[in-house]
């Protein structure tokens, strides 16, 4: 198979990939018997440079206290400097019932052993209610994940550290003992000063579990922190960060949000179940239509890629022929470069606009064929396509 052969195949695998996602993605979440099967972003829960637009505000988040931006790096809620505290708050509740929510985020400073306070990640029901804990309320109602820098009491593990409290809008936080107590799960890392860029990824599937990770190590290395199974946050919460620091400081920065909703999977059916009237049974997860619209989709794609290859070889083919016959172009209306024999009968051969232009003895074109052939001495003969040759006649 020739070296064009195998480049017009490889062409037609790469569309297909395009096509039908030939290679697998393989960061599929697995719950019990269903699937994270793919996640959609949510533009009004997501915020990137240059985080504001001409009127120097963002439509979809407020921020506020100490907290400013620089629009080519972050947002920086905090500066290395004692007792400031900044928040970043979204202006819209968070609808979706499951979610992923990745923020990369940077905590900065001098390079000493006292630093502090920390800053949060809040999915709460209220939001920019300034306090006591990492710049937010003591009493909240949600989730607050706490990125914690500074141990206010002696414990057996270390600082940084991350730690995940669920309250109920009417208990305080236990930041005397770092929310120790209240803890729902937690892991000492040191995100702090890194190398690399730090984030968080806070996967959320309503009743089934709620599982946080950070990359701090190497770029696009996960590290488990915690998993908490059978939680159900508040619905519609709001997305908010906070950072506070006391008598020691940091730089406190948030780099980028990107948020998801994350579409599951139905459960997948017994394998000893039949199901009865399948074209007209309901689908009970109300996909009916997304997966007609799926199969049309698949269809037009089949259709088009089938096109495009067709397409592909029918060129492919039509140029070897082209060049197995000496390179002529047919249609191009150029006169032939070359004569045969000699004598009063010679012409120049070549392609006319219309027709093959063959040419007998003499000068004269052959029956059935268009005009565009030559007499002897180059004067084109009459009838159609005689135009074209005309113009190369001249040339000579």
């Amino acid at each position: 198979m020739s070296t064009r052969t195998w480049t017009l195949l490889s062409i037609c695998l790469v569309l297909a990939q395009a096509f039908f996602g030939v290679v697998a993605a393989d960061d599929k979440t697995k719950l019990g018997n269903n699937t994270i099967e793919r996640t959609v972003q949510l533009r009004t829960h997501s915020i990137y440079a240059p985080y504001i637009d001409q009127d120097l505000q963002n439509r979809w988040w407020d921020f506020g206290a100490d907290a400013y931006i620089n629009t080519n790096k972050h947002i920086r809620l905090t500066q290395n400097k004692p007792h400031q505290m900044g928040w970043l708050w979204s202006r819209l509740a968070l609808t979706a019932s499951n979610y992923v929510i990745e923020v990369e985020f940077k905590v900065s400073g001098e390079p000493t052993h006292l630093f502090g306070d920390g800053m949060a990640m809040w999915i709460t029901k209220q939001r920019t209610q300034e306090g006591p804990i990492f710049g937010n309320q003591d009493k909240f109602e949600g989730l607050g994940i706490m990125l914690d820098t500074y141990a206010n009491a002696r414990h057996s593990y270390g600082f940084p550290r991350v730690i995940g409290v669920q309250l109920d809008g009417q208990t305080e936080y236990d930041w005397h003992n770092d929310g120790d107590s209240q803890a729902l799960g937690a892991c000492s890392v040191n995100f702090r000063r890194t190398n690399v860029a730090t984030k968080l990824k806070v996967t959320y599937v309503k009743g089934s579990f709620l599982d946080v990770k950070i990359q701090y190590k190497a770029w696009d290395e996960w590290t488990d922190c915690f998993n908490i199974p059978g939680i159900t946050l508040p619905t519609n919460p709001f997305i908010g960060f906070t950072a506070l620091t006391g008598d020691v400081s940091d730089a406190h920065d948030i780099i980028s949000v990107t948020s998801y909703s994350a579409i599951l999977s139905p459960p997948e059916a017994p394998l000893n179940t039949i199901k009865k009237n399948k074209i007209w049974q309901r689908n009970p997860y109300g996909t009916d239509g997304v997966q007609g619209s799926s199969w049309f989709a698949f269809l037009f794609k089949l259709a088009l890629f089938a096109g495009v290859c067709a397409g592909g070889w029918y060129g492919y083919l039509e140029y070897k022929r082209r060049q197995d016959y000496g390179g002529f172009n047919f249609g191009s209306g150029g006169a032939g470069g070359y004569a045969l024999g000699g004598g009063p009968g010679s012409a120049g051969i070549g392609s006319a606009g219309l027709g093959s232009g063959g040419l007998r003895s003499g000068g004269y074109p052959s029956p059935g064929l268009s005009s565009g052939g030559l007499r002897s001495g180059g004067f084109p003969s009459p009838g159609l396509g005689s135009a074209g040759m005309y113009a190369n006649s001249k040339r000579f």
